[in-house]
């Protein structure tokens, strides 16, 4: 009987050791946001007039899968920051908000893309605050890793 429950524990222990490993098959790595082989846009401490289009452009890879991402535009005239990028672009004086600009859009990525080429033209409403705004790209991954980009812009007359 001893060695009967003692084999039984060795086949289990056994068993528990040879199974494939989880870690292999997850997704333990965040997506990209690039401009490799593109020419992106907006970049950091770009001018853009009211009533005119933002080109938005850019190059979103995983390894594994891409989900879908968001794209964020809000005004910066209390200076706070993102940290994504080392530049600092002239900025006007802090201001209050009278008619600021606030974009936030979803878009989904087809599912089994590993490479996608993000396009849009976003309209700048005419009549908003001029002054400093982000422009902020969330990607979220299939598994659900995120990477955010973040550029400083200008809205001008």
């Amino acid at each position: 009987m001893k060695k009967s429950i003692l084999t039984l524990s060795l086949l289990c222990a056994l068993c528990a050791c040879s199974g494939s490993d989880d870690n292999e098959s997850k997704d333990m790595t965040q997506p990209v946001i690039s401009a490799q082989g593109i020419t992106a846009n907006p970049v950091e401490c770009q001018q853009y007039h009211r009533g005119e289009v933002i080109p938005f452009h850019y190059l979103f890879t995983d390894n594994q899968e891409l989900g879908a991402y968001n794209i964020e535009i809000h005004s910066n005239f209390d200076h706070h920051t993102h940290s994504t990028s080392a530049t600092e672009c002239p900025m006007d004086a802090n201001k209050e908000p009278v008619k600021p600009w606030v974009f936030n859009q979803d878009y989904p990525i087809p599912s089994g893309q590993q490479t996608f080429e993000a396009r849009h033209d976003i309209q700048i409403p005419a009549d908003i605050d001029t002054g400093d705004y982000h422009f902020m790209i969330r990607l979220t991954d299939g598994a659900g890793w995120q990477q955010l980009h973040a550029v400083a812009i200008k809205i001008v007359e």
